[in-house]
Protein backbone atom coordinates (compact mmCIF):
# COMPACT_ATOMS: atom_id res chain seq x y z
CA UNK A 1 0.00 0.00 0.00
CA UNK A 2 1.04 3.60 -0.49
CA UNK A 3 1.46 5.89 2.50
CA UNK A 4 -1.75 7.75 1.63
CA UNK A 5 -3.67 4.46 1.41
CA UNK A 6 -2.40 3.49 4.85
CA UNK A 7 -3.50 6.84 6.25
CA UNK A 8 -7.05 6.28 5.02
CA UNK A 9 -7.49 2.98 6.84
CA UNK A 10 -9.93 3.17 9.81
CA UNK A 11 -7.43 2.59 12.62
CA UNK A 12 -7.46 4.05 16.12
CA UNK A 13 -4.33 5.89 17.17
CA UNK A 14 -2.72 9.09 18.41
CA UNK A 15 -0.16 9.97 15.73
CA UNK A 16 -0.44 13.07 13.56
CA UNK A 17 -0.18 12.56 9.79
CA UNK A 18 3.14 14.40 9.42
CA UNK A 19 4.63 12.33 12.23
CA UNK A 20 3.34 9.16 10.58
CA UNK A 21 5.00 10.13 7.31
CA UNK A 22 8.30 10.75 9.08
CA UNK A 23 8.04 7.39 10.87
CA UNK A 24 7.39 5.69 7.52
CA UNK A 25 10.44 7.39 5.98
CA UNK A 26 12.64 6.38 8.93
CA UNK A 27 11.39 2.82 8.58
CA UNK A 28 12.21 2.78 4.88
CA UNK A 29 15.75 3.93 5.66
CA UNK A 30 16.31 1.45 8.49
CA UNK A 31 14.54 -1.73 7.38
CA UNK A 32 17.14 -2.82 4.77
CA UNK A 33 19.73 -2.86 7.58
CA UNK A 34 17.89 -5.36 9.79
CA UNK A 35 14.74 -5.98 11.84
CA UNK A 36 12.80 -3.09 13.36
CA UNK A 37 11.00 -3.11 16.71
CA UNK A 38 8.26 -0.97 18.21
CA UNK A 39 7.17 -0.74 21.83
CA UNK A 40 3.54 0.27 22.20
CA UNK A 41 1.38 -1.23 19.44
CA UNK A 42 -2.05 -0.10 20.72
CA UNK A 43 -4.43 -0.73 17.78
CA UNK A 44 -1.68 -0.86 15.18
CA UNK A 45 -1.46 2.62 13.68
CA UNK A 46 2.33 2.91 13.91
CA UNK A 47 2.66 -0.74 12.84
CA UNK A 48 1.02 0.23 9.55
CA UNK A 49 3.86 2.57 8.63
CA UNK A 50 6.79 0.64 10.07
CA UNK A 51 5.34 -2.67 8.90
CA UNK A 52 4.86 -1.48 5.32
CA UNK A 53 8.40 -0.07 5.33
CA UNK A 54 9.72 -3.46 6.46
CA UNK A 55 7.57 -5.37 3.97
CA UNK A 56 9.04 -3.42 1.06
CA UNK A 57 12.55 -4.63 1.86
CA UNK A 58 11.52 -8.15 2.84
CA UNK A 59 12.15 -7.31 6.49
CA UNK A 60 10.35 -7.77 9.79
CA UNK A 61 8.80 -5.51 12.41
CA UNK A 62 8.57 -6.92 15.93
CA UNK A 63 5.67 -5.20 17.71
CA UNK A 64 5.58 -5.38 21.52
CA UNK A 65 2.53 -4.57 23.63
CA UNK A 66 0.72 -6.29 26.49
CA UNK A 67 -2.49 -4.97 24.87
CA UNK A 68 -4.16 -4.16 28.21
CA UNK A 69 -3.85 -0.42 27.64
CA UNK A 70 -1.51 2.10 29.19
CA UNK A 71 -2.19 3.88 32.46
CA UNK A 72 -4.08 6.76 30.82
CA UNK A 73 -6.31 4.36 28.81
CA UNK A 74 -7.91 2.65 31.79
CA UNK A 75 -11.57 3.28 32.77
CA UNK A 76 -12.02 6.77 34.19
CA UNK A 77 -8.80 8.09 32.66
CA UNK A 78 -8.41 10.75 29.96
CA UNK A 79 -7.78 8.42 27.00
CA UNK A 80 -10.17 5.62 27.86
CA UNK A 81 -12.11 4.20 24.90
CA UNK A 82 -15.05 1.99 25.97
CA UNK A 83 -14.99 0.21 22.61
CA UNK A 84 -11.65 -1.34 23.56
CA UNK A 85 -13.05 -3.12 26.60
CA UNK A 86 -13.60 -6.86 26.17
CA UNK A 87 -17.17 -7.49 27.42
CA UNK A 88 -16.23 -11.02 28.49
CA UNK A 89 -13.48 -9.86 30.89
CA UNK A 90 -14.20 -6.17 31.51
CA UNK A 91 -10.54 -5.44 30.66
CA UNK A 92 -9.03 -3.31 27.94
CA UNK A 93 -7.98 -5.57 25.06
CA UNK A 94 -6.46 -3.82 22.05
CA UNK A 95 -5.06 -6.99 20.48
CA UNK A 96 -8.33 -7.69 18.63
CA UNK A 97 -8.04 -4.28 16.95
CA UNK A 98 -4.32 -4.71 16.29
CA UNK A 99 -4.90 -7.97 14.42
CA UNK A 100 -7.66 -6.36 12.38
CA UNK A 101 -5.26 -3.56 11.39
CA UNK A 102 -2.69 -6.05 10.13
CA UNK A 103 -5.38 -7.82 8.13
CA UNK A 104 -6.62 -4.55 6.60
CA UNK A 105 -3.13 -3.68 5.39
CA UNK A 106 -2.11 -7.26 4.50
CA UNK A 107 0.85 -7.02 6.87
CA UNK A 108 0.60 -10.35 8.71
CA UNK A 109 3.71 -11.54 6.87
CA UNK A 110 5.80 -8.52 7.88
CA UNK A 111 4.73 -7.79 11.48
CA UNK A 112 5.35 -10.18 14.39
CA UNK A 113 3.18 -9.39 17.44
CA UNK A 114 4.80 -10.01 20.84
CA UNK A 115 2.07 -9.86 23.48
CA UNK A 116 3.85 -9.11 26.74
CA UNK A 117 5.50 -6.27 28.64
CA UNK A 118 8.59 -4.93 26.92
CA UNK A 119 10.88 -5.69 29.85
CA UNK A 120 9.81 -9.35 29.71
CA UNK A 121 10.51 -9.62 25.98
CA UNK A 122 13.90 -7.98 26.53
CA UNK A 123 15.14 -10.62 28.99
CA UNK A 124 16.37 -13.01 26.31
CA UNK A 125 16.59 -10.67 23.32
CA UNK A 126 19.78 -11.08 21.28
CA UNK A 127 18.96 -9.84 17.76
CA UNK A 128 20.54 -6.53 16.66
CA UNK A 129 17.94 -4.04 15.47
CA UNK A 130 18.03 -1.34 12.82
CA UNK A 131 15.31 0.75 14.50
CA UNK A 132 13.64 0.86 17.90
CA UNK A 133 10.49 2.96 18.26
CA UNK A 134 9.53 3.82 21.86
CA UNK A 135 5.84 4.70 22.21
CA UNK A 136 4.67 2.61 25.16
CA UNK A 137 3.69 3.66 28.68
CA UNK A 138 4.29 7.33 29.43
CA UNK A 139 5.12 7.13 33.11
CA UNK A 140 8.77 7.89 33.88
CA UNK A 141 9.31 4.32 35.04
CA UNK A 142 7.78 2.76 31.92
CA UNK A 143 9.53 5.02 29.42
CA UNK A 144 12.93 4.71 31.10
CA UNK A 145 12.55 0.93 31.34
CA UNK A 146 11.84 0.74 27.61
CA UNK A 147 14.90 2.87 26.87
CA UNK A 148 17.22 0.90 29.16
CA UNK A 149 15.98 -2.47 27.92
CA UNK A 150 16.06 -1.77 24.18
CA UNK A 151 18.39 1.07 23.18
CA UNK A 152 21.45 -1.14 23.52
CA UNK A 153 20.10 -3.48 20.84
CA UNK A 154 20.23 -0.79 18.14
CA UNK A 155 23.17 -1.47 15.82
CA UNK A 156 25.66 1.20 14.76
CA UNK A 157 23.98 3.49 12.25
CA UNK A 158 20.56 2.34 13.45
CA UNK A 159 17.78 4.57 14.73
CA UNK A 160 16.15 5.23 18.08
CA UNK A 161 12.78 6.93 17.59
CA UNK A 162 10.69 8.35 20.45
CA UNK A 163 7.13 9.65 20.24
CA UNK A 164 5.29 12.30 22.30
CA UNK A 165 8.26 14.49 23.18
CA UNK A 166 6.97 17.75 24.64
CA UNK A 167 9.46 20.44 25.64
CA UNK A 168 6.67 22.49 27.26
CA UNK A 169 5.29 20.62 30.31
CA UNK A 170 1.94 22.34 29.77
CA UNK A 171 1.62 20.61 26.38
CA UNK A 172 2.10 17.01 27.51
CA UNK A 173 3.80 14.46 29.75
CA UNK A 174 7.54 14.67 30.23
CA UNK A 175 8.62 11.00 30.36
CA UNK A 176 9.39 10.69 26.61
CA UNK A 177 11.36 13.96 26.75
CA UNK A 178 13.28 12.59 29.74
CA UNK A 179 14.24 9.47 27.79
CA UNK A 180 15.21 11.52 24.73
CA UNK A 181 17.50 13.69 26.83
CA UNK A 182 18.99 10.63 28.56
CA UNK A 183 19.93 9.25 25.16
CA UNK A 184 21.50 12.54 24.04
CA UNK A 185 23.47 12.83 27.29
CA UNK A 186 24.98 9.39 26.72
CA UNK A 187 26.95 10.66 23.73
CA UNK A 188 26.05 7.52 21.77
CA UNK A 189 23.48 9.16 19.52
CA UNK A 190 23.41 11.77 16.78
CA UNK A 191 20.32 14.01 16.88
CA UNK A 192 18.23 14.08 13.70
CA UNK A 193 15.54 16.69 12.90
CA UNK A 194 12.35 16.37 14.92
CA UNK A 195 8.91 16.17 13.33
CA UNK A 196 6.18 17.38 15.64
CA UNK A 197 6.63 15.33 18.82
CA UNK A 198 8.60 12.58 17.03
CA UNK A 199 12.30 12.56 17.83
CA UNK A 200 14.90 10.49 15.99
CA UNK A 201 18.48 9.65 16.93
CA UNK A 202 21.13 7.71 14.97
CA UNK A 203 23.60 5.49 16.81
CA UNK A 204 27.14 6.77 16.36
CA UNK A 205 29.96 4.47 15.20
CA UNK A 206 32.07 3.03 17.99
CA UNK A 207 35.04 5.20 18.92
Amino acid sequence: MTFDELLRLPVKGFMEDHEARRLFELGLAAAPLGPCLEIGSYCGKSALFLGEACRRSGGILFSIDHHRGSEEQQPGEAYHDPELVDPATGLVDTFRFFRRTLDLADLTGAVVPIVTQSRVAARAWATPLSLVFIDGGHTFEAAETDYVCWSGHVKQGGLLVIHDIFFDPAAGGQAPRHVYELALASGLWEELPMTGTLGALRRRPAA
